[in-house]
């Protein structure tokens, strides 16, 4: 897609938000300069409907008529409260991923193409879709099994989404790479970064081949938990644009009504989601990042039910020794070894003092400490963390964005469960024990294990070493001798790659501006 064609897809989208009251409900009172301006501006071009709704209902509204590719942008920014705000974020979490069904005959087409086999090959019977998201809807069917006729779900990707979602995306990287350039304050969110970590798990998410091997991953490491599985893969009716999967029985954990009703513990659940989480995450290192209320379900004897993986974050031993540390930390209030953890990890540069950010941390433990168990929680624990952070320019760590979104949401829906429900009680069983076994005796055995095979493994690689060290040494050498040069063929690179960036600002300035003088031209 050319960089014309971005521009003028993110000046509809800024022009959409604006008829719909998105820009006006900004605090503009605190802007100054262009920015108060354009917020003036915007409230002048407000549509008279969108004036009486709500600032959520404003979001949603613009999000349904941008499409499926802004729904997940905005899903994705309400784990960014740093980025767009606490007010904001709470707003964007409340978006809703339903759209309208497609026909069936679309679905059958793409099941086929799939998979490569008529329908009737396949299933006994397909039913109507039950359920549409953004990105695929979801079918009742039979199927044929050993022991008699099964019910299985089917997940068809929506036909035309990929395109779609590709041709947003070139916007998105667009607004990141002018927002890089033109506000340096900026810089430090990384947000060409974010988005490309965006783009990637919107790519995985399409093929539902990898959500059946998350599904299979994350049935493997649960087979043995208590109260916890998610829906067994029928390999052989899955592909790239179907995912063929085990019907579950269950009441939504969002039907909090039907749950009481049926007999269900509801606080012994909230504690059983948030162990199951944390132990997901820091034993296994592979977590379920869509975990709101929607996608899981609980079944008759309490065993919850995780449907939906498209999204899955995975944390390396570093960020899971981090994780429990902090959380540990603050359980037991030892805020010196939460601000170690923190230099450790090289999160925040050795530059500033650990002592200084200790105290830093203290100011956000102990006020949650001195309140009431029920109303500790860890979406504020993130935002005041994120607040401290930045003042010792932590800088965004991409590999922790899902796993902050997920924490906050499991959290909502166990306080929805149990509104007196202690979050730091019920994870300290997972986080200690995680600890005792990871840090202690026998985690200094692993490490020391690690340790050895890695030594091997360098033992197994010397003599090739070596010989690049060698080669290294002479164009070193050379360097020194000669200076540093560019082939034709880098230098030429150099040129394009700058050429292409420059286009593409001046194509979205233009644009920007003649969509202006447009506007002022309809207004007179």
């Amino acid at each position: 897609m050319s960089s014309a064609g971005a521009a003028f897809r993110l000046v509809r989208a800024g022009w959409i938000l604006t008829r719909e009251g998105v820009i006006a409900a900004l605090p503009g009172e605190e802007m100054t300069g262009l920015p108060k301006f354009g917020w003036r501006v915007a409230k002048l071009l407000t549509r008279g409907g969108a004036r009486r709704r709500q600032r959520s209902e404003r979001l949603a509204h613009a999000v349904a008529r941008l499409g499926p590719s802004y729904v997940k942008l905005g899903q994705f920014l309400a784990t960014r409260p740093d980025v767009v705000g606490n007010d904001i974020a709470l707003d964007l979490a409340l978006l809703q991923d339903r759209l309208h069904t497609f026909p069936k005959a679309q679905a059958v087409h793409a099941i086929e193409s799939s998979l490569g086999r008529p329908v009737g090959d396949l299933y006994i019977e397909l039913g109507n879709p039950v359920a549409a998201a953004s990105i695929a809807q979801v079918h009742g069917a039979m199927v044929e099994r050993e022991t008699g006729a099964s019910k299985v779900a089917v997940k068809v990707i929506r036909p035309g989404v990929r395109k779609a979602f590709q041709n947003d995306l070139e916007s998105f990287f667009l607004a990141a790479r002018l927002q890089e350039r033109y506000m340096p304050s900026t810089r430090r969110l990384k947000p060409v970064e974010v988005t490309e970590t965006l783009a990637q798990t919107t790519r995985i998410e399409m093929d539902l081949r990898l959500e059946a091997a998350a599904l299979s991953e994350i049935g493997e490491n649960t087979r043995d938990d208590p109260g916890f599985r998610v829906p067994h893969v029928d390999w052989e009716r899955t592909g790239r644009d179907v995912l063929t999967m085990e019907w579950v029985d269950g009441i939504k954990m969002s039907d909090v009504d039907a749950l009481s009703a049926a007999g269900h513990d509801l606080p012994q659940l909230a504690a059983n989601l948030i162990q199951s989480f944390l132990r997901h995450t820091l034993r296994d290192g592979f977590f379920h990042a869509d975990m709101h209320p929607g996608n899981l379900f609980v079944e008759a004897d309490g065993t919850i039910v995780a449907v939906d993986l498209g999204i899955a974050g995975r944390l390396g031993k570093k960020e899971r020794r981090f994780l429990a540390e902090i959380l540990y930390g603050f359980i037991t209030r030892d805020y010196t070894r939460v601000a170690e953890v923190h230099f450790e990890a090289g999160y925040v540069p050795h530059k500033h003092n650990v002592a200084a950010f200790a105290q830093a941390i203290r100011a956000i433990g102990e006020p949650i400490h001195g309140q009431p168990a029920e109303t500790i929680s860890m979406a504020k624990l993130l935002t005041l963390l994120f607040e401290v952070t930045e003042l010792f320019d932590m800088q965004t760590r991409p590999e922790l964005i899902l796993l902050q979104k997920t924490m906050v949401v499991v959290e909502g829906v166990a306080r929805t469960l149990d509104p007196h429900f202690n979050m730091w009680q019920a994870s300290e069983p997972v986080v200690g024990g995680w600890i005792a076994s990871n840090l202690g005796p026998r985690g200094m055995l692993s490490d020391a294990r690690d340790g050895v095979h890695a030594l091997v493994s360098l033992a197994r690689q010397a003599p090739d070493l070596a010989a690049r060290a060698e080669r290294l040494s002479r164009e070193i050498d050379a360097m020194a001798e000669h200076g540093l040069r560019f082939d034709d063929r880098t230098a030429r690179a150099i040129g394009q790659a700058e050429a292409r960036n420059t286009r593409s600002g001046r194509i979205a300035l233009w644009v920007i501006a003649l969509t202006l003088i447009w506007i002022g031209w309809k207004l007179l």
